[in-house]
């Protein structure tokens, strides 16, 4: 390994000595460059060099040639900028940088970030290296639809070879023909071809315009017309105005071959698209963007041949009704009341076809949009024509909810928004029964609902009076145990923290739903991590009743058959912050608390590594020393997660 260490830095002799006669460098940064140079050569001769190696390495020749460019030009300002000639110190820089890419994408041929560095910095530096790079590229991963438009888009770009770009996309498309960006690409580079056949030929004249779509507003074609006085023309004569009025009365008549040409090219591409991707959706939205952007011969036909074939294929698809609907709107904002009824219109057509409830929501999010915009006063209508009346978006979007109900479309999400929308609108009695009518039926264990309804219930109690009474108090209780008792503790957290917030400062209801947690906690266990209701109802006696009451209280949770991890992390936390502050029993309770978990949870790594780190900071030498023997012998397959036992 030594041998061919030296061998590589006896090569670079030329260029060092080149470096210091041109005075780029002193001999002690060339002795500091060639230091450097022997350490990472070293590590790419390991048995087993990793990525990281390669790409330090490549950094730091990129710095140093950087670098040599910034002092070459200091350099050529001091002699009154006369050029010397290229020597071998201007190439030596960049080839060697190209060597150590190929040296890591052979190590590394799978990693194609590392291959596209390696393409991105030969085209950067033009190197001649880009094309057989690129053809290993492609060799390597045939199937990554990335590598073949990159190779094409250089042919096409760089290159100006467009046949070879046509190839290499044909070949990509064999190769990869579920690929949509293939197809969607090669579609825009033979029509972006095209475009610059006709640019030439309208540059020599022989004819005019581009397939590009004018997307000039109406408005300001309109002020553009009449003010022609503000635009001069470069090259204005009458003659010039009859020669163009001949030749517009030629061209008439003739027919376009480019924009005829271009729609086959289209007709093609789409084809071979539908038949590789019948069921992909996108595709074909991108087929018609790229339709309405260009200007080609019969676009309209073809696009109602693409809006028909989506018909036919995805008329059960709600995504698509809702795409059709906002096709018709360019934007939310400014939408008039002709382009608002075109898309109710189509959403009340795909709730024939599809009565799901996802075709439901994706229609109200329309509508709740635009009703939106309206109250962020933006310009979009708020009345359209339906059926022939003019109807106000509100009250069609609570119509649309209601017919949502009476198919059985609606979802815990659907009907938490209809709530919600009752009482923006002031129906405040209307929401209650509704929810109430949800709640007993199909939502009898919808937590968000649930939720919904008892922070409904709780501010009409609220706006009554405030100070509720008994038997409203009761009411809420029997409410909130009556979906307590239906679904796991893990799914109600919000429920849980509602109810205990609420009935926080009534001892006899917040003791009977610490006796219905017990219960529940009994049968479900309690949580690993992340909420933690028991852990949850010990701080909230803590803030109450003080530390006794808290200490007698999570005795009781962690008496429960499986009591979960959560409650022993906090109330270790909960003893520590007392031993902290001087408590003398705070630090014994922790150490038993530590070691009830760890009868449970013993291959906890984590758990180990705090009872560690308190005995460190809290405990003796002895006591952190025992810990950490008995973690490394209970944890046998991660010991390197143990923190050391010098600490």
């Amino acid at each position: 390994m030594a041998d061919v260490v030296q061998f590589k830095l006896e090569r670079m002799l030329n260029e060092l000595d080149d470096l210091e006669r041109r005075g780029l460098f002193s001999r002690r940064e060339i002795a500091e460059i060639v230091k450097q140079r022997r350490k990472f050569e070293y590590r790419l001769k390991r048995p087993s060099p990793l990525k990281q190696d390669f790409l330090a390495y490549i950094d730091y020749e990129k710095q140093l040639d950087a670098l040599r460019r910034l002092r070459k030009k200091s350099v050529l300002r001091k002699s009154g900028g006369k050029k010397s000639k290229k020597s071998v110190s201007d190439y030596a820089g960049v080839s060697r940088i190209l060597d150590i890419y190929r040296l890591a994408t052979n190590r590394f041929k799978g990693d194609i970030q590392l291959w596209f560095q390696y393409l991105e910095y030969c085209r950067a530096r033009g190197h001649g290296r880009m094309k057989k790079a690129l053809a290993q590229l492609v060799r390597f991963h045939p199937k990554v639809p990335g590598v073949w438009i990159y190779a094409a888009a250089w042919e096409f770009d760089n290159n100006l070879n467009v046949a070879a770009a046509r190839a290499l996309m044909q070949n990509g498309l064999r190769a990869c023909p579920t690929a949509e960006d293939l197809w969607v690409e090669y579609l825009r580079m033979e029509l972006t071809y095209l475009n610059k056949l006709k640019a030439r030929k309208v540059a020599l004249g022989e004819d005019e315009g581009d397939l590009a779509r004018d997307h000039t507003n109406a408005d300001e074609k309109q002020w553009r017309d009449e003010n022609k006085e503000l635009f001069m023309a470069l090259n204005e004569s009458g003659d010039a105005d009859k020669r163009s009025g001949l030749q517009d009365g030629e061209s008439e008549g003739k027919v376009d071959v480019f924009r005829e040409h271009g729609l086959n090219i289209l007709q093609t591409v789409y084809s071979g698209a539908i038949e590789a991707l019948p069921t992909s959706f996108s595709v074909r939205t991108r087929f018609l963007e790229i339709l309405e952007a260009t200007d080609l011969a019969h676009s309209e036909d073809m696009r109602e041949k693409i809006l028909n074939d989506m018909k036919r294929d995805f008329s059960k698809e709600p995504l698509y009704w809702d795409w059709l609907a906002r096709v018709e709107i360019a934007d939310l904002k400014g939408i008039n009341e002709k382009q608002l009824s075109k898309a109710v219109q189509v959403y009340e057509e795909g709730m024939k076809f599809v009565p799901s409830a996802l075709m439901v929501e994706l229609y109200v999010k329309f509508l709740m949009d635009a009703i939106s915009d309206e109250d962020r006063g933006g310009k979009a209508a708020m009345h359209f024509t339906f059926h022939g009346h003019r109807t106000e978006l509100v009250s069609h979007l609570q119509m649309v909810f209601e017919k949502a109900e009476s198919l059985g479309c609606i979802t815990e999400d659907l009907a938490c928004q209809y709530v919600s929308f009752l009482l923006q609108l002031g129906k405040g009695d209307e929401a209650k029964m509704l929810i109430e009518k949800l709640c007993s039926g199909e939502f009898s264990e919808a937590v968000r609902l649930w939720t919904l309804r008892l922070s409904i219930e709780m501010r009409c109690i609220q706006t009554k009076s405030l100070s509720p009474s008994k038997a409203d108090v009761l009411y809420i209780f029997e409410l909130l145990r009556s979906i307590l008792m239906k679904v796991r503790v893990s799914e109600a957290e919000n429920l849980w923290i509602m109810g205990l917030k609420y009935f926080a400062n009534q001892r006899k209801h917040f003791d009977k739903l610490v006796e219905t947690s017990l219960l529940l906690l009994a049968k479900d266990g309690g949580s690993y991590n992340g909420f933690s209701l028991s852990s949850t109802i010990v701080n909230y006696i803590l803030q109450r009743d003080g530390v006794e009451s808290a200490r007698e209280m999570y005795k009781r949770f962690l008496a429960l058959p499986h009591p979960g991890l959560a409650i022993y992390r906090n109330c270790i936390e909960l003893e520590l912050n007392l031993a902290s502050t001087g408590e003398k029993t705070g630090l014994p309770k922790a150490r038993k608390l530590y070691e009830s978990a760890l009868a449970t949870y013993d291959e906890d790594a984590s758990l180990w590594q705090d009872y560690h780190s308190m005995e460190v900071k809290m405990g003796t030498s002895e006591t952190a020393a025992a810990v950490h023997w008995r973690a490394r012998k209970a944890l046998k397959n991660n010991i390197s997660l143990l923190p050391s036992a010098n600490l």
